[in-house]
């Protein structure tokens, strides 16, 4: 059964950091492409990092230079770390996986599993 787990998320100041973690479960990550995903109410569910199993990685220009996706095959886990966070990256992140790189990594079709979602709130 393909559970993946999320984690690290909560709440923290503008210009802090958060580092989120997803756990997998009942497949071999090192053969998956797997990511991070958000959604803020009211919003669409948006692409914020993706790791193929080739090791390329796609990040959304809205993150770019301040969010860094790392996978540990060896753990079976992927992290996001998430720098400079802004009000504006409040939302709730989801992790996804998914055999085969979709066509447009970043939008949120063509993966097979989702996690539950961890929230992150940004806020003074």
């Amino acid at each position: 059964q393909v559970q993946l787990v999320e984690s690290g998320g909560g709440s923290v100041q503008p210009g802090g950091s958060l580092r989120l973690s997803c756990e997998a479960s009942g497949f071999t990550l090192e053969t998956y492409t797997i990511g991070w995903f958000r959604q803020d109410p009211g919003k669409e569910r948006e692409g914020v990092a993706i790791s193929s199993s080739d090791g390329s990685t796609y990040t959304a220009d809205s993150v770019k230079g301040r969010f860094t996706i790392s996978r540990d095959n060896a753990r079976n886990t992927v992290y996001l770390q998430m720098n400079s966070l802004k009000p504006e990256d409040t939302a709730v992140y989801y992790c996804a996986t998914g055999l085969w790189l979709p066509p447009v990594p970043l939008r949120p079709y063509g993966y097979d599993y989702w996690g539950v979602g961890t929230q992150v709130t940004v806020s003074s």
